[in-house]
């Protein structure tokens, strides 16, 4: 499917988001979903990790993270903030779409900045649909798409539903 960035464009691209966090904090992104205590979340492309920390402050210890990204530099960064920050609820998965995750297991997704660069996004979205509970939510956001276009190609698959619109995020109802 995907292929990962050259090393040099994670890179700097890592370097980019660091800048762009001392701006916007990531926990405020977060915070608009609702997530609580306890929560299962699957960071789906979470490249460097800016979400990490952030999300799993909010679930607890009797929460979990899991960190999915094509890149194995970006798997590395991850289990580098969990190390350094004592994150025992973050597990890192090195896939291209596949989580390996069990069907109807995850309370919310994290779909950030990704989706227009996907190749095959109706495969992506099969996933995220199966590992999602009956209740749960696709939290979107592509600062590359409008709108218009992120309602449209989201829910043009019949999977999910426009639930709600944050500040900087589109949430998404899992249709059962």
């Amino acid at each position: 499917m995907d292929r990962p960035m050259p090393d040099i464009g994670f890179i700097a691209m890592s370097l980019l988001f660091r800048f762009r966090d001392l701006l916007r904090p990531r926990r405020e992104i977060v915070k608009e979903i609702g997530i609580r205590p306890g929560f299962r979340v699957l960071d789906y492309g979470c490249g460097p990790g800016a979400y990490v920390a952030a999300t799993a402050e909010l679930v607890g210890p009797t929460g979990k993270i899991y960190a999915l990204d094509i890149h194995p530099l970006a798997i590395k960064r991850v289990a580098g903030i969990a190390r350094k920050k004592g994150l025992a609820n973050v597990e890192t998965i090195l896939s291209d779409c596949r989580t390996g995750l069990a069907s109807e297991g995850v309370d919310v997704v994290l779909l950030y900045d990704l989706f227009h660069q996907l190749s095959e996004p109706g495969a992506v979205l099969q996933e995220i649909h199966r590992v999602l509970k009956p209740a749960g939510i696709l939290s979107f956001n592509d600062h590359h798409m409008k709108r218009a276009d992120i309602v449209s190609r989201v829910t043009q698959g019949q999977l999910f539903t426009l639930k709600a619109e944050g500040k900087r995020t589109y949430s998404f109802s899992k249709r059962v």
